[in-house]
């Protein structure tokens, strides 16, 4: 059964870090391209930054809000991906959401290409 875990969220003040963690079993993590993705109190889910599978050239996408500040990565051999979250605002705030998809192609931060989605971890960014 395929799944994917995600840890590491909470409460931070503005300015502050976190660090995501992505969890997978049930599938190898090396074939699939993961995806963060967040939703904000009565706001729709939004892309956040992805990766897309060594096949699929391990290339990297954030959308323009986080560039510069969160940094994906992905570590195959423990089948985790993590999103480290730096100078984090009061707009980061959501749930965030970890997502797989199963071709092996460039990432992009389109939630209909994901196939498998976590459960999502609050994060919380507040003075």
């Amino acid at each position: 059964q395929m799944q994917l875990a995600e840890s590491g969220g909470g409460f931070v003040q503005p300015g502050g870090s976190l660090r995501l963690s992505c969890a997978v079993s049930g599938f190898t993590l090396d074939l699939y391209g993961i995806g963060w993705f967040r939703q904000a109190p009565g706001k729709e889910r939004e892309g956040v930054s992805c990766v897309s599978s060594s096949f699929g050239g391990g290339s990297t996408n954030y959308a323009a809000s986080v560039k510069g500040r969160f940094t994906i990565s992905r570590d195959n051999a423990k089948n985790t991906v993590y999103l480290q979250m730096n100078s984090l605002k009061p707009e980061d705030t959501g749930v965030y959401f970890c997502a797989a998809e199963r071709l092996s192609r460039p990432c992009e931060l389109l939630q209909g290409r994901y196939d498998y989605w976590g459960q999502g971890p609050q994060v919380t960014v507040s003075s």
